[in-house]
């Protein structure tokens, strides 16, 4: 899913792919490259301008299309997919910090330009210093990368005053280095091929007072830099993932293709986790550059730094992985993908070291902790379609909340409102705003949305195939709380490969003999009924002959037996089933059409707003600290900086997702993106949690009780719903298309 998921968006990402192949094709670029590199324009940068690339952003009354930064970021996009060569990044740089920064005046005399296909430079870095003289100020010094500085109409630098190093105040102005012999470019050897940089010496510059910018400040310019770089390094990213994709499908060893051997699945379904997280990183980014709330600069400033530290190294290294899997012709000068690996490696460069952008997040994640700003991901509707409905859902929730339990749970119930996307009369069939709402609002008055647990799994299997009698029976008493679940899939010889189960069910009369091991079910030890998987016919193929039970977990012959787990605790049992009886009237659909039938979701799924545990470990690492003392750790604030990045991009991920369910759109793999990222993410903050209480962390009194439960219960997360390699092989052959081995 590219940066734009918005139909519009998406069609516009076409136009600008269908341009770059038409207009800037590789292999023109490759034959220019000694020219663009040392800063000429491309031959097709007189059609880019045409087309109205270079003024999306721009305001309509300057020449401009009057779109927002978000519109910009898929253009950009689509130009690092196509290695788009020439002064496009640094040019739109230019043009959006003068618009949205530099007063009215300086846009009324400069954006037309830029519109009409002026190039510009941003020296990012503020290097030059600037001596008040009675006029202004006289500018000295060297500014180096300046990306597409040679031959720039416009330069965009930045000085620092020399008053001290007590103070560290910045000025900013825009010359024209064409038309002025105290401004020197000087062409460097650039690492990109296709576009150049330069160093930009000043010596005795004179700027008057009224050449100062005053509405630019020198975190707004990085900030800006960071999201427009970052949407072009997820491009970059993603041609050369499609592109190893595209090969491993195809090269075989061994007469097989290399993209069925496990080893470069999981490498694959790795790469499209991390190139997903950067995505949805790119567009929080994009997205905040465009908010116009109070905070809007904060909000920035968090979220471009969390694109610096996502998307821009992995721009780099995902090319680097691409590269290994092609092999040695990926390591050639003949194949394209050295020349997006040249891009990406200066796009990691290009702003600095990036912990320093970790650094900032770690620092302001601790200032949060007291209060201080925090990125935000609330989820805005459309008010004048669902107001009605949200007062609805506020008046009668404000009245179940009158209600002690298990009152409350009735009222809730029969509202509809603990699973409202189920079907009337169980739920409330509700669209994924109107689910949206009912979550907002249960949490507006504080009370936990009830969840049936187990019966998500069954429940909607029961709907969609059971009869009527048993939805009777078991779908309104789940959802009153009366009716606790457990689920009796999993074998010790049936895990990841659930269909190899070997309970079997006996044909007696009136109904069937269970027999077999069950094992990891939750909620066993308390269920009133199991949902049970059992082969029924025994010299079927392996996915059918299995029959979908429902269990009463009272029946004799039934032993439970808690699994005490490396944690200490029980959360998972094991059952034996010794010739248990089930009644025919307890099959679920049709008998030996269990497999298919255990796959069922109702076509309405649920929309979830808010993660689970594994979301809020970072919330817990920061809790552990607290804010005292800690913002001058540098080490400490870069490593919880990196964690604030994945945790937001893992938000951000949430939400797109979100978003495109209201939107009615496919959230593709986003489930399963989200399972494997968030998974790795929990491990990793939790284990940070243990480190820091270093001898603590010996024994469960004091601080190391709840720590070293929470990583002692790390198995149950990274097996729960199939272990990494299996959601990596899912995500490698269903999502990806990889063959299987």
């Amino acid at each position: 899913m590219p940066i734009g998921f918005a139909t519009e968006h998406q069609a516009f990402a076409e136009s600008v792919a269908g341009f770059v192949a038409r207009h800037a094709s590789i292999e023109a670029t490759r034959r220019a490259a000694d020219e663009l590199s040392a800063g000429a324009l491309p031959n097709c940068w007189d059609a880019l301008v045409g087309q109205g690339l270079t003024a999306v952003h721009l305001p309509e009354e300057h020449g401009g299309a009057g779109a927002g930064v978000l519109e910009l970021a898929v253009a950009l996009e689509e130009a690092g997919r196509g290695l788009l060569p020439g002064p496009y990044l640094s040019t739109v740089l230019t043009s959006t910090i003068l618009a949205r920064c530099a007063g009215p005046e300086v846009g009324k005399a400069l954006l037309p330009r830029f519109a009409e296909g002026a190039t510009g430079a941003v020296a990012v870095a503020p290097s030059l210093t600037a001596r008040r003289t009675p006029v202004g100020w006289e500018i000295d010094g060297v500014a180096e990368p300046v990306l597409g500085a040679v031959g720039a109409t416009y330069l965009l630098l930045g000085a620092r005053i020399d008053t001290g190093p007590e103070r560290d105040e910045q000025i900013w102005f825009v010359v024209e280095p064409g038309t002025m012999e105290s401004v020197e470019v000087l062409a460097l050897d650039a690492v990109d091929l296709a576009r150049g940089v330069a160093r930009v010496r000043t010596h005795d510059l004179e700027i008057t007072a009224s050449q100062v910018l005053t509405g630019i400040d020198t975190a707004k310019v990085a900030d800006l830099a960071a999201v427009l770089a970052a949407a072009e390094a997820v491009g970059v990213a993603r041609w050369c993932f499609e592109t190893a994709l595209a090969y491993v499908k195809i090269r075989e060893q061994f007469g097989v293709a290399v993209g069925s051997f496990q080893a470069i699945k999981h490498k694959a379904a790795t790469l499209f986790t991390r190139l997903q997280l950067a995505t949805a990183a790119a567009w929080d980014a994009a997205r905040a550059a465009d908010d116009t709330v109070e905070d809007a600069d904060e909000q920035l400033r968090l979220a471009a730094a969390e694109a610096a530290v996502v998307c821009l190294p992995l721009a780099r290294e995902v090319a680097l992985d691409c590269i290994t899997m092609l092999g040695g012709i990926g390591f050639t000068w003949e194949h394209d993908i050295h020349l997006y690996w040249r891009r990406a490696v200066f796009l990691a460069q290009w702003l600095g070291p990036s912990g320093r952008w970790s650094a900032h997040l770690g620092r302001a994640a601790l200032e949060s902790v007291d209060g201080g700003p925090t990125r935000r991901f609330d989820l805005e509707l459309d008010e004048g379609d669902i107001a009605a409905f949200r007062a609805e859902v506020a008046a009668h929730l404000a009245q179940a909340n009158t209600l002690a339990e298990p009152a409350r749970r009735r009222r809730l119930a029969e509202l509809g409102y603990v699973s409202p996307h189920y079907p009337k009369p169980y739920g409330i069939a509700a669209s994924p705003a109107r689910q949206v709402v009912i979550q907002q609002e249960f949490a507006r008055i504080g009370l936990t949305q009830p969840s049936t647990i187990i019966g998500e799994f069954a429940l909607p299997t029961i709907m969609a195939h059971g009869t009527d009698a048993q939805r009777d029976a078991y779908v309104p008493a789940t959802l009153r709380g009366e009716i606790i679940w457990c689920q009796l899939f999993s074998e010790p010889g049936a895990g990841s490969d659930l269909a190899s189960l070997s309970t079997r069910a006996t044909k007696v009369d009136g109904g069937w003999r269970l027999n077999g091991q069950k094992v990891w079910n939750s909620k066993a030890h308390e269920a009133h009924f199991g949902i049970c998987l059992a082969r029924t016919d025994p010299d079927a193929a392996k996915h059918k002959g299995i029959t979908y039970f429902i269990v009463d977990m009272a029946t004799p012959g039934i032993d439970v037996r808690p699994l005490k787990q490396s944690n200490g605790q029980s959360e998972f049992n094991e059952v034996y089933l010794d010739d248990v009886f089930v009644a025919d009237d307890q099959v679920v659909g049709e008998v030996h059409a269990g497999w298919r039938i255990a796959r069922t979701t109702l076509a309405n799924e649920r929309v979830m707003i808010a993660g689970g545990p594994g979301m809020q470990a970072f919330g817990k690492l920061l809790d552990d600290i607290g804010a005292a003392g800690a913002v001058a750790d540098a080490a400490l604030a870069s490593r919880l900086g990196a964690f604030a990045a994945e945790h937001f991009a893992l938000r951000a991920l949430t939400l797109r997702s979100t978003l495109q369910q209201l939107s009615g759109l496919n959230p593709g793999a986003a489930s399963s993106v989200l399972k494997l990222a968030v998974t790795e993410h929990q491990r990793a903050v939790v284990t940070a949690r243990l480190d820091r209480i270093g001898a603590a962390g010996t024994h469960h009194e004091d601080l190391g009780g709840e720590l070293l439960t929470a990583y002692l219960s790390l198995p149950a997360v990274l097996l729960g719903g199939g272990t990494r390699e299996i959601q990596l092989n899912v995500v490698a052959e269903r999502i990806l298309g990889l063959p299987r081995g």
